[in-house]
């Protein structure tokens, strides 16, 4: 899966998230625009990582500030 469905795969398991109904784009910060906890974030990791089958190292979660970086994440991960 390229980078493009990756992103919008992405974009659809955020959604539940999202409850400020805010437009989710590639520089959507989980912290400061979906005012995501560390509690929802592993529930939203967890889903990414039954999605793709991959695990996600948990040092780097503090270095995905953004929606878009996420995607690079997860693309760069599925290797």
């Amino acid at each position: 899966m390229d980078r493009p469905a990756t992103y919008a795969r992405l974009i659809e398991l955020i959604e539940p998230f999202n409850k400020k109904g805010i437009a989710l784009a590639e520089s959507t910060s989980f912290a400061d625009d979906l005012e995501l906890d560390s509690l929802t974030v592993m529930d939203l990791v967890a889903n990414i990582e039954d999605e793709w089958d991959i695990n996600m190292p948990l040092n780097i979660l503090p270095d995905l500030e953004t929606v878009g970086q996420l995607a690079d994440a997860v693309v760069k991960l599925k290797g």
